[in-house]
C-alpha cells in the first residue's frame, strides 16, 4: 500500500473548549488507537488533504512530536454544512496484525458487451478487504474485456493472495446488461413485422372474397 507521512502535534489538553479552539484555528483533532495506549493529537486541515480527498488508501506515517506510528484512517467526520473536517480516527497497524480497509476497484479495458451496445453496471467501486498491511494492494484491478452482455464478475471471482473479501461471494462487482434502447428497438421491429404479416394476411383474405364474389355473379348469369 502507498504511504503518506504527516507531522502532527500531541494534544496537551482535551475537552470541548480545547477542541473548539483547535478547530477555530483550522486544526483537526484526531485520535490514534489500537496500540498500547490511545494518543490524541492534531494537525492543520491542509495536512490531511492528500489523505482525505482521494480515492487512494494510504498507510499513514504519523510523526507525533518525534514518535513515529504507522496507521490507517478508520473514520472521519465532516461538518454537515461547511463540510470541513471535524475529527479523524486512526488505527495503529502492525506487520503481524491483519487490518480491514476499503480498497478501491479499478476496471481495465472495455467490455465486449459494451462494444455491442450493452450497458456497464459497476456495483462496487470499493471492496472491504482484510489482510496484513504487506498484502493489501493499492487497488483491486479487474480486467473486463471478456465480459459479454449478461455476464458479471462476482466477489467470489476475485483472488488476491493473503487477502479476504468481507462481502458475500455472490455479490456483483461489475457486469454488462442489455441496453433498454436495444430492447425497445427489438420490440418495435417485432411489432412492425407482426403488423406487416397481419396486413398481408388481411389483403389476401379480401382478394379471395372478391374472387369468390365474382365467381358467384358469373354463375348466376349462366
Amino acid at each position: 500500500m502507498k504511504t503518506l507521512a504527516i507531522n502532527v502535534k500531541e494534544r496537551e489538553k482535551v475537552g470541548k473548549s480545547n477542541t473548539r479552539a483547535l478547530r477555530n484555528q483550522g486544526n483537526v483533532p484526531c485520535v490514534l488507537y489500537g496500540g498500547e495506549k490511545q494518543v490524541t493529537f492534531y494537525a492543520h486541515e491542509n495536512d490531511f488533504r492528500k489523505l482525505v480527498y482521494t480515492p487512494d488508501v494510504f498507510v499513514v506515517e504519523l510523526n507525533i512530536d518525534g514518535n513515529k506510528f504507522r496507521a490507517i484512517m478508520q473514520d472521519i467526520q465532516f461538518h454537515p454544512v461547511s463540510e470541513k473536517i471535524l475529527h479523524i480516527d486512526f488505527l495503529q497497524v502492525f506487520d503481524d496484525k491483519p487490518v480491514t480497509v476499503s480498497i478501491p476497484v479499478i476496471l481495465e479495458g472495455i467490455a465486449e458487451g459494451v462494444r455491442n451496445g450493452g450497458n456497464l453496471m459497476f456495483r462496487r467501486n470499493k471492496i472491504i478487504t482484510k489482510g496484513l498491511v504487506a498484502n493489501l494492494p493499492d487497488a483491486i484491478k479487474i480486467n473486463i474485456e471478456h465480459l459479454k452482455i449478461g455476464m458479471f464478475t462476482y466477489i467470489k471471482d476475485l483472488d488476491i493472495e493473503g487477502c479476504e473479501f468481507l462481502a458475500p461471494g455472490n455479490s456483483v462487482v461489475v457486469g454488462v446488461k442489455t441496453a433498454r434502447t436495444a430492447i425497445e428497438e427489438t420490440v418495435e421491429e417485432d411489432d412492425e413485422a407482426t403488423e406487416g404479416a397481419e396486413g398481408a394476411e388481411g389483403a389476401s383474405e379480401e382478394q379471395k372474397a372478391s374472387e369468390d364474389k365474382s365467381k358467384d355473379t358469373a354463375d348466376s348469369k349462366e
